[in-house]
C-alpha cells in the first residue's frame, strides 16, 4: 500500500486557529499532527475499503476519506425520516451495511518517548478502530463528533503500523438512531472528517477553556492529559492579531493529583469581538518544566460578554442584539456531510451577503473550518447537541456533550448551546454543558417555552405578533418553512416588520439554508431532494440563488432606505435607518448612479450611466434614523430614468441597492406609415386584417385573434385577449396539502364586433358581456399594433388581468424591462431591482431543477418585453406602466412530487394581481396582510403595443 506519511509542527490546529499570525514559538514543544486522511472533500486519501451491503459490495477496493461512503459508489442511500414514517406492518428495511477500512502509515522514530493519540473529527456511525490489531478503545456511537484513543503503547515508531476501523452505519445503541438516523435529512455512512495523529510530550495540556469578557476580564482553565505527579506551572501569554503581546504571563498551578489549573488576567481597552466587528486574540498556553516549557498550546479567542435579559432580549458586550440567521446542515451534494475549508468559509461569506449575523447548526454540531470561519468574518452561531425529535440516551448524551463542548467551547462566535431539537431533547443532560464550558452559556431546547425564550417553531403571522410583545424572550429558531419557491423570502416582509418592533424580540432562524440534494452515484448523479422533504433552502444544493436570496438581503440589510423624495430638485431620503447593531452609517458609505435604461431595440442589458458618485454616510448611531440627501440635480432637465442608490458596510461590501424611477420611456409610436393604409376584410368567419407585412386574424365567434402572420410566416400568437381571475381555496389545516385555485374568470359573451377603417388605421374593437368589456386594437401599417382592454370584476382575487396563448414550446428566451431579474409573488415583491434583465428560457421544477432566474412567472413593474421565439421576435410594451402591473410568463412550476401549488394556466398574460406564495406548513392566508388574497372592484383598462418580427 503506498503510505501517505506527511507531519508537521503546528500551534493551533487542535484550537481552531482562524487565521491570524501566531506568536513565535519552540515547535518541538507544540502539538505535532500527521494527517492520515485529507483534510476533507478536497484532498481525499485512499484507503483500502470493503462495504458489506449495498453498491460495490463484499469486496475489498479504495475508498478516499474522509467522505461518506454512499457518495464514493457504496452502499445504500436512505432518507431517516423514511423509517421513522414507515408503518409498523410494513416496516422499511433499513440500511445498515458497514464499512471497513484498513489504511497502513509510519509515525517518526523521534515519536517514541511521546503521547500518540489519533483523532477522528467524525464517523457515522459506530466506530471500532485497532491499531496492528489491537483495540484503540471502547467502540465510539454518535456520528457528529470529535473523538480520540491514546495509542502509544500499540504503535511500532519509525515502522509501518496497519489502522482498521469497522463503521457501522447503524448505531447498536437504540437512542442514537433515534437521535442522528430517524431524522429528516440523508442518512449517510462512513468516515466523513478528517483523521489524524496528535504527538504530544507525555505530560502534556489537552485542552482549555478560556472565559474572555468585555471587561478585559480573562480566565481560562488549563486541562492537562493526566494528573500530575507533583505540582506543575502553567502559563498564558495574550497576544493581538499583530502578534503584540499585551502583558507578561499569567500563571496557575496544577497541584499534584490534580490535572487542572486556572490562570486569570485582566487587560484595558482591548478590542471587542461581535459579528461586526469580529476582533481575535491569541492565547498561549505553556505547561512549563523546570528550565523550559514542557508542552505549548495556542487557542484563537474574543472578548465579549454574553447576556440573556428575561423579557427583553439577548445581549452582547452590554448592546441589545437582533439575531437574524437561517438553519444549515453540513451538506455538499457530491460530497454529503464531507466538506473542506472552501465550503464552510463560502457558506460564511454567503450568510454575510444575505445581510444575517447569525446561523444555527441543525441538528448537530458543524466542522471545525466553520467554526473558525464564523469567528474570523463575524456571525452568531447557536451549537447544538444531535437531536431531531428523538434524543440520546443519558450516559450517551454526558459523552458526546463533553465532545462537543471541549472541541468548540473556546469559540468566540458560539453565543449558546442547543440540547436537541423538537423534543429531541434530555433535560436530565442539561447541565452537562456547564461541566465543560467555563462561559455557562445559556442551554436552549428549541421549540419550547422554557429558559427563558418562547421559541415556537413555524408560528402564523397572527401567532407572531400576539406573542413578540410577551413576557418572554421572543425567538423563533425555525419560522418561513422554505419548500421549492415557497417560504423563505415569502412572507418575510410582514413577519419581520412584526418581529422588529416587539419589545422582547430574540431574532429569528429561517428554515433552512441549502436544498439538499444528494448526487446519487446510484442513478447517474441525479440530484435528488426526496421529493418534498429537503429542498427547504434559500439556495440550491450547489448554493444556486433563488429569488428569496435577494429578497432576505434588502429586507435585512442593517441599511434601510425606503423611500425617496426631490428636494430643490435633489433627492433627498427623509428616513435613512440604521439596523447595525455597533456600527454608526458614518463607518459606512452610499454609491449613487443617474441611469437610462437600454431599448428594446438595443438588445442590451447595461444600463447607460449619465453621473455616479459616492457620500459618506449620515452620522447615524445603532438603532436610530437620519436623513441622506444627495448632491445631483433630478429637476426637469435631468434625462436620466432611474436612480441608484448602493449602500455599502466599513468593508465596502454592497449591503443593497435601491432603485427609483424618475421618468419612463416612451411607448413606441402607433403613427400610420404615410399613405399606406390597412385593409380589413370579412371572411365570412373571421375578420382578416392585413397592415403592411402584417396579418392579423380575429373570430366573429369571439372577437380574439386567432392567427397572425409577419411577413408570411405564422407567429402563433392566439386565443386572446380573453379575461382571467383565479382565487385560492384554504387548504386542509395544519397541512402542506397543494393549493387549489377556482377558476373566476366567468364568460364574457360577444356582443358586437367592428373593423372599420379609421384614417390610415383600422380600428378592431370587441365589446362584451362579462368581466371583459371592450377590446380595442389599433393596427398600423409596418408599425407596432396596440391593444385596449376594460374589465370589470368585483371580489377577492389571487390572479387577474388578460391573457393569450403561445406554444412554450416555441419560446427561446426574454429580455425585459422592470423590477427583476427575478420572477415575484404577491407576498415577496422585494428582493428585484429595476432594469433591464435577460432571463434564457428554462423549466425549472424548484426543488429538482436549480436553473435561475426562472423563465416562467410573474414578473413586477414590467415597462417592455421581448420574447425571443424560434418564429421570430415579439416585442410588448406596457404602454400605461405603473409598479403593481405584472407580465405572466407561462405558468412557474412547482415541485412533482408534493406541489404547493396547483398555479392557474397561463401564456402571455398582463396581471394586475398574482398569487402569493405559502411556505411548507400551511396556506399563504397565514402569513400576514402581504399574502391575502385582493379585493378588487369596478372596471379596469390596461393598454399594451406589440410589435412583431420574422427571424
Amino acid at each position: 500500500m503506498k503510505i501517505r506519511y506527511v507531519w508537521f509542527a503546528i500551534v493551533c490546529v487542535l484550537a481552531g486557529c482562524s487565521g491570524l499570525s501566531g506568536p513565535l514559538a519552540d515547535y518541538s514543544k507544540t502539538t505535532q499532527v500527521q494527517y492520515l486522511s485529507g483534510h476533507g472533500s478536497s484532498d481525499m486519501v485512499a484507503w483500502d475499503f470493503m462495504c458489506t451491503g449495498g453498491q460495490h459490495s463484499g469486496v475489498w477496493t479504495k475508498i478516499g476519506v474522509p467522505s461518506c461512503w454512499e457518495l464514493q459508489g457504496f452502499g445504500t442511500y436512505q432518507y431517516g425520516y423514511d423509517i421513522k414514517q414507515a408503518p409498523r406492518t410494513q416496516p422499511l428495511k433499513v440500511a445498515d451495511e458497514q464499512g471497513l477500512y484498513r489504511y497502513d502509515f509510519k509515525v517518526p522514530a523521534d515519536w517514541k518517548d511521546k503521547s500518540v493519540r489519533i483523532v477522528f473529527g467524525g464517523v457515522m456511525t459506530d466506530a471500532d478502530v485497532k491499531i496492528n490489531g489491537q483495540s484503540a478503545g471502547p467502540v465510539h456511537q454518535g456520528a457528529f463528533y470529535e473523538f480520540k484513543y491514546d495509542i502509544t503503547p500499540l504503535l511500532k515508531f519509525g515502522e509501518s503500523n496497519r489502522l482498521e476501523v469497522t463503521v457501522s452505519k447503524e448505531s447498536t445503541n437504540a437512542s442514537v438512531n433515534r437521535t442522528e438516523r430517524r431524522a429528516d435529512y440523508w442518512n449517510y455512512g462512513g468516515i466523513f472528517r478528517p483523521v489524524f495523529l496528535e504527538a504530544t510530550p507525555q505530560a502534556y495540556i489537552a485542552w482549555t477553556g478560556i472565559d474572555a469578557k468585555a471587561d478585559g476580564s480573562f480566565t481560562a482553565q488549563v486541562h492537562l492529559g493526566a494528573k500530575a505527579t507533583e505540582r506543575e506551572i502553567v502559563s498564558a501569554q495574550i497576544y493581538d492579531a499583530a502578534s503584540h503581546g499585551l502583558s507578561l504571563p499569567m500563571t496557575g498551578v496544577v497541584e499534584a493529583g490534580s490535572d487542572a489549573a486556572t490562570v486569570h488576567g485582566s487587560f484595558p481597552d482591548v478590542k471587542l469581538w461581535t459579528a461586526e466587528t469580529p476582533n481575535l486574540y491569541q492565547a498561549r498556553f505553556s505547561l512549563d518544566g523546570n528550565t523550559i516549557p514542557e508542552h505549548m498550546v495556542t487557542e484563537t479567542f474574543g472578548f465579549r460578554t454574553i447576556e440573556l435579559r428575561e423579557g427583553d432580549g439577548f445581549y452582547v458586550n452590554g448592546t441589545k442584539v437582533i439575531l437574524k440567521g437561517a438553519n444549515r446542515h453540513s451538506f455538499w451534494p457530491e460530497s454529503g456531510r464531507t466538506l473542506n475549508r472552501q465550503i464552510c468559509y463560502d457558506d460564511v461569506k454567503m450568510l454575510k451577503d444575505l445581510n444575517m449575523n447569525a446561523v444555527r447548526m441543525s441538528h448537530y454540531p458543524p466542522d471545525v473550518d466553520f467554526l473558525n470561519a464564523c469567528d474570523e468574518l463575524g456571525i452568531y452561531v447557536l451549537d447544538e447537541l444531535g437531536g431531531w425529535q428523538g434524543s440520546y440516551d443519558t450516559p450517551t448524551g454526558q459523552k458526546l456533550i463533553g465532545e462537543m463542548v471541549r472541541r468548540d467551547v473556546n469559540h468566540p462566535s458560539i453565543l449558546f448551546w442547543d440540547n436537541g431539537n423538537e423534543g429531541g431533547w434530555n433535560t436530565a443532560n442539561d447541565g452537562e454543558f456547564d461541566k465543560w464550558d467555563i462561559q455557562q452559556r445559556r442551554v436552549f431546547h428549541p421549540r419550547s417555552t422554557d429558559h427563558g425564550v418562547n421559541d415556537p417553531h413555524y408560528p402564523s403571522y397572527g401567532q407572531v405578533a400576539g406573542a413578540v410583545n410577551g413576557p418572554q424572550v421572543y425567538f423563533p429558531t425555525e419560522f418561513l418553512h422554505g419548500l421549492y419557491d415557497g417560504g423563505t423570502g415569502t412572507g418575510l416582509h410582514d413577519y419581520w416588520a412584526a418581529m422588529k418592533n416587539g419589545k422582547a424580540l430574540g431574532g429569528g432562524m429561517i428554515w433552512a439554508l441549502l436544498d439538499e440534494a444528494v448526487a446519487r452515484t446510484d442513478e447517474g448523479g441525479k440530484l435528488d431532494a426526496r421529493g418534498s422533504y429537503a429542498p427547504d433552502g434559500i439556495v440550491g444544493p450547489h448554493r444556486e440563488k433563488e429569488g428569496s436570496y435577494f429578497t432576505i438581503k434588502q429586507i435585512w440589510s442593517p441599511v434601510q432606505v425606503p423611500n425617496m423624495v426631490a428636494s430643490n430638485d435633489e433627492p433627498y431620503f427623509p428616513v435613512v435607518e440604521n439596523d447595525y447593531d455597533f456600527t454608526n452609517l458614518n463607518k459606512c458609505t452610499f454609491a449613487w448612479e443617474l441611469a437610462t435604461l437600454p431599448t428594446a431595440a438595443e438588445g442590451s442589458t447595461v444600463r447607460h450611466v449619465i453621473l455616479s458618485g459616492v457620500v459618506n454616510g449620515p452620522d447615524v448611531p445603532p438603532h436610530a434614523q437620519g436623513t441622506l440627501r444627495l448632491p445631483v440635480d433630478i429637476g426637469p432637465n435631468q434625462k436620466a430614468e432611474v436612480l441608484y442608490l448602493t449602500a455599502k458596510g466599513p468593508d465596502g461590501h454592497e449591503l443593497w441597492t435601491w432603485s427609483w424611477p424618475l421618468h419612463e420611456a416612451e411607448t413606441p409610436a402607433t403613427a400610420a406609415a404615410k399613405g399606406v393604409k390597412a385593409v380589413a376584410v370579412d371572411n365570412n368567419f373571421n375578420y382578416d386584417v392585413f397592415a403592411g407585412d402584417l396579418e392579423m386574424v380575429f373570430s366573429k365567434d369571439t372577437g380574439r385573434l386567432t392567427s397572425m402572420k409577419e411577413k408570411g410566416k405564422a407567429i402563433s400568437l392566439s386565443n386572446g385577449p380573453r379575461f382571467i381571475a383565479a382565487k385560492h381555496q384554504i387548504p386542509a389545516r395544519g397541512g402542506s396539502a397543494t393549493v387549489q385555485y377556482e377558476d373566476l374568470s366567468g364568460e364574457s359573451k360577444l356582443t358586437n364586433l367592428t373593423a372599420l377603417p379609421d384614417g390610415n388605421d383600422e380600428v378592431v374593437t370587441a365589446t362584451y358581456d362579462g368581466p371583459l368589456k371592450k377590446v380595442a386594437w389599433r393596427i398600423t401599417p409596418d408599425g407596432p399594433a396596440r391593444l385596449a382592454y376594460t374589465y370589470s370584476f368585483d371580489g377577492a382575487v389571487d390572479l387577474v388581468g388578460v391573457q393569450f396563448d403561445y406554444p412554450e414550446a416555441n419560446a427561446k428566451a426574454i429580455t425585459w424591462e422592470g423590477w427583476g431579474p427575478y420572477r415575484s409573488w404577491q407576498n415577496r415583491i422585494e428582493g428585484t431591482t429595476l432594469g433591464v434583465w435577460h432571463n434564457n428560457y428554462n423549466d425549472t421544477i424548484p426543488g429538482e431543477t436549480w436553473n435561475y432566474p426562472e423563465f416562467k412567472g410573474y414578473f413586477r413593474g414590467w415597462r417592455w418585453a421581448a420574447l425571443d421565439t424560434s418564429e421570430g421576435k415579439i416585442t410588448v410594451t406596457n404602454a400605461l406602466g405603473g409598479d403593481d402591473a405584472y407580465l405572466g410568463i407561462y405558468s412557474p412550476r412547482d415541485g412533482t412530487v408534493a406541489p404547493l401549488m396547483n398555479l392557474p394556466k397561463t401564456g402571455l398574460a398582463f396581471l394586475d394581481v398574482i398569487p402569493a406564495s405559502h411556505d411548507k406548513s400551511g396556506g399563504q392566508e397565514r402569513l400576514g396582510p402581504q399574502s391575502q388574497t385582493r379585493t378588487v372592484s369596478g372596471e379596469k383598462s390596461g393598454a399594451v403595443v406589440f410589435q412583431f418580427s420574422a427571424p
